[in-house]
């Protein structure tokens, strides 16, 4: 188990008193990672903190117009790629039967791709396959870490963290091509309700679908895609 890759994934997971309880042991967790910068482990400090500190409800508020309300900063990863296309139907369901095959039955009402449930993967996964996969999505990361930085969120750490651990620069020109895409407004509903219209993404059980390493798959994401087309996320 890498126990930094877990706690990065409840990091990142809506937050509940629950998780608030748990963050002390989870900044042990990364605190003790010789893997992350002096600097990285410091704002991690921050960020956890804030997270066990703040009114659940304030956090609950954060987290839903940073990551559900602003496609630009989805946490579903394959949404970055391939938008609503029907490449990204396939992908969703070759990442369920990877995760089937290693033994993995996300209990969660996430989509694959979200990046939690990823993390909560490969955190049972090899070393190498751990930094292959992160590396694979790394522009993506960077992405959305610039986004992060950019409204000052402290959520940023987070990325930055993802980045160091995957041992990789990111394709300077496909974080570009991403950073282009507009920024969504999370406080304009009239704008967000139109750029959700789009039809679920729907997969399931395919006889035909192989079961390749995570790491093959995400490799398909080194060209983002421009797309105004997003899944709708449903109120927490």
């Amino acid at each position: 188990m890498d126990r930094s890759v877990k706690a990065l994934s409840l990091i990142l997971s809506y937050p509940t008193r629950a998780l608030q309880a748990a963050m002390p042991e989870i900044g042990g967790v990364l605190a003790a990672d010789s893997r992350l910068t002096a600097a990285t482990r410091r704002a991690l400090r921050l960020l956890i903190e804030n997270l066990a500190n703040r009114d659940i409800y304030d956090l609950e508020e954060e987290f839903v117009l940073l990551f559900d309300r602003s496609r630009s900063l989805s946490l579903n990863l394959f949404e970055h790629v391939h938008g609503e296309s029907r490449d990204r139907g396939g992908a969703m369901v070759s990442l369920v039967e990877t995760y089937r095959a290693g033994g993995f039955e996300p209990v969660t009402s996430e989509l694959p791709d979200h990046l939690p449930v990823l993390l909560e993967f490969l955190a049972t996964q090899p070393a190498s396959e751990v930094r292959e996969t992160l590396a694979n999505a790394a522009h993506i990361l960077e992405a959305l870490n610039t986004r992060l930085e950019r409204r000052e969120s402290p959520y940023d750490a987070a990325f930055t963290a993802l980045l160091q651990l995957s041992g990789a620069r990111a394709d300077s020109e496909a974080v570009a091509e991403l950073l282009e895409q507009p920024e969504d407004d999370p406080g304009d509903l009239a704008a967000l309700d139109t750029v959700w219209e789009e039809s679920q993404v729907t997969f399931g059980p395919d006889p035909n679908a192989g079961c390749p390493q995570v790491h093959e798959m995400l490799s398909r994401m080194e060209l983002p895609i421009n797309s105004n087309s997003a899944r709708h996320v449903a109120a927490k």
